[in-house]
């Protein structure tokens, strides 16, 4: 079984884009698409025209998914973005920073 290095719930910091620096929660991951949805980050706005089902109309915002390769994990101790290691503990796969040694939860 492979470990993902992403997954959700993890804090990832954006590294490129219109939002790089900006970190957020991973909410939805899409890994045949090799794309993650983080909450705040990438938000996209739509002009929805008035509808039955939507009878005021406006601007629509949402979060687009960004490339996997835009984002690294935020460290646990420090907030800044790290690699990812996968080390065994206790007979678990577990993942590990890269930058702090620190254990990643989930």
């Amino acid at each position: 079984m492979a470990l993902a290095k992403i997954k959700k719930g993890d804090t990832v910091v954006v590294l490129a884009g219109k939002d790089k620096g900006k970190s957020g929660e991973v909410t939805a991951v899409m890994p045949k698409d090799s794309k993650v949805v983080v909450s705040g980050v990438n938000v996209a706005v739509r002009h929805r025209k008035a509808s039955q089902a939507n009878p005021q109309g406006g601007l629509d915002r949402f979060e687009a998914p960004l490339h996997i390769s835009n984002v690294a994990l935020a460290d646990p101790k420090t907030g800044k973005a790290t690699r990812v290691r996968v080390e065994t503990k206790d007979g678990k796969k577990v993942r590990v920073a890269v930058k702090s040694g620190e254990t990643i939860n989930g």
